[in-house]
């Protein structure tokens, strides 16, 4: 039966994500509110300042070799101070020193002078999260309720599963997160039931998991007063039936990889295929099957 839905066209346009032409749209309060929080400029650091470690590939990049076999992930180094040294190429660059857990120094070399560096926006160093931005990050979350907007959750090992969206949240802690996410939130959906989340801050036009890609202010669901509370929890729960509209389903699952758009006397059919094999076809804007 489904063959069927597909067949008796010759042409098939098809949209991709890539083919959608993206309105500008104004920056809301969700995408500004933590987009001010990022490294701080090396002239800033001071010793004591600490930073996370999210791997041990950081202990390459250092200086002594770790010849005790001490595993720096998960704990903290502590800054002590910079000086500009000579490289092998003759050049200057800016050496780092920092105090390990175990009280070992240990030298980290970059790829510039500290007259250089201090021009840059913030100190990249790898397999790091400055605690500073963990502090900000925290002050301004913790204890505070939200709307979580994404279904995408992640469980005490890490691992994700899709669970709700759009129901309400609270912020019980936050902590360091990983190289790609460097911000970690422990939260408490409305059952009671904790999960986790990663989270990037700053202003970066590439940054993904922000803060408005994860909570909103207020309930959605205002938003779109004309759909139905029956079909409200069936979008809460990432499920799509029959009679749904295009915006309602794409509420409940995102928007498709591709659109196929079937035109014919009668009706305007679409098919959405979303990455995972789900597909939806609709008959005029109205969902009349669907699945894998």
């Amino acid at each position: 039966m489904l063959t069927a839905c597909f067949t008796g066209v010759e042409s098939t346009p098809k949209i991709t994500s890539s083919d959608v032409k993206r309105e500008k749209v104004t920056v809301s309060e969700e995408q500004r509110y933590l987009a001010d929080i990022r490294g701080e400029q090396l002239s800033a650091w001071t010793p004591g300042k600490e930073l996370y470690v999210t791997d041990n590939k950081l202990a390459s990049l250092l200086t002594p070799p770790n010849a005790n076999g001490e595993y720096l992930r998960g704990k903290t180094l502590m800054y002590q101070g910079a000086e500009n040294v000579t490289s092998i190429t003759g050049e200057q660059v800016a050496e780092l020193t920092f105090l390990t857990p175990q009280g070992r120094v240990v030298k980290y070399r970059s790829d510039a002078s500290i007259e250089a560096i201090n021009q840059r926006a913030s100190v990249n160093l790898p397999f790091t999260i400055e605690m500073s931005v963990i502090q900000e990050v925290r002050q301004r979350l913790q204890g505070e309720e939200y709307y979580v907007v994404t279904a995408v959750w992640y469980d005490e090992n890490d691992q994700s599963f899709f669970a709700r969206k759009f129901v309400p949240v609270k912020v019980i802690s936050v902590e360091p997160g990983n190289s790609v996410y460097p911000v970690k939130l422990t939260l408490l959906e409305e059952n009671g039931i904790p999960f986790h989340l990663f989270m990037n801050v700053g202003d970066k036009s590439a940054t993904t998991r922000d803060f408005a890609s994860l909570f909103s202010f207020s309930d959605p669901h205002k938003r779109y007063p004309l759909i139905s509370d029956a079909t409200w929890k069936n979008i809460i729960n990432c499920r799509v039936v029959a009679d749904m509209t295009r915006d309602e389903c794409r509420l409940a699952l995102g928007s498709p990889a591709e659109i196929e758009r079937r035109p014919s006397p009668n009706m305007l059919r679409e098919i959405w295929s979303y990455e995972n094999g789900m597909y939806l076809i609709f008959e005029d804007g109205i969902l009349r099957r669907f699945g894998r």
